[in-house]
């Protein structure tokens, strides 16, 4: 039952990056269930890719940060290097608001540019936890979304 509602899906590879990038591994499986439901192949009428849901645009420069030769919009649909840019990704985001989950994942779900904004428009800081005065409803319902599947992958797996 556990594995047909919370599936851990390339559950070796989840777990790799997670360390590599010191996120935990229950939030890399939590943030992946919400924008794939772990179908490697999916794509967002956005333009989104694979199992993290990376935009092209998002991915060439997760490349150029990290050093990648030879990034194509393509190789998001590889499983390895979807869930390596977007553990990176997850990652960045989370020391770029000082380990906040909340802002980690609104900036995953909007963008950087929206907290942004929202923050300075606000007053928000980076202890901001009032998930429901995310202005998005979508980013909104994204963060407690993640934030529930990830605590039902916390009591599921061995994290």
């Amino acid at each position: 039952m556990r594995t047909l509602v919370y599936p851990l899906e390339y559950d070796y590879i989840v777990r790799e990056y997670a360390r590599v990038n010191g996120v935990r591994p229950s939030l890399v499986a939590a943030v992946v269930l919400a924008e794939s439901k772990f179908k490697d192949n999916a794509s967002s009428h956005r333009g989104a890719s694979g199992l993290m849901q990376i935009m092209p645009e998002t991915g060439e420069w997760i490349a150029e940060e990290t050093g990648m030769v030879g990034f194509k919009p393509e190789m998001l649909n590889d499983v390895s290097t979807n869930l390596r840019m977007g553990t990176w990704y997850l990652a960045y985001l989370l020391r770029e608001y000082d380990g906040n989950t909340v802002l980690a994942l609104a900036a995953y779900n909007a963008g950087r540019g929206h907290v942004d904004e929202w923050m300075k428009e606000y007053g928000w800081d980076k202890n901001f936890s009032e998930i429901d005065s995310i202005p998005f409803s979508e980013t909104r319902e994204y963060v407690k979304v993640v934030m529930q599947n990830e605590e039902k992958y916390k009591e599921l797996y061995e994290f």
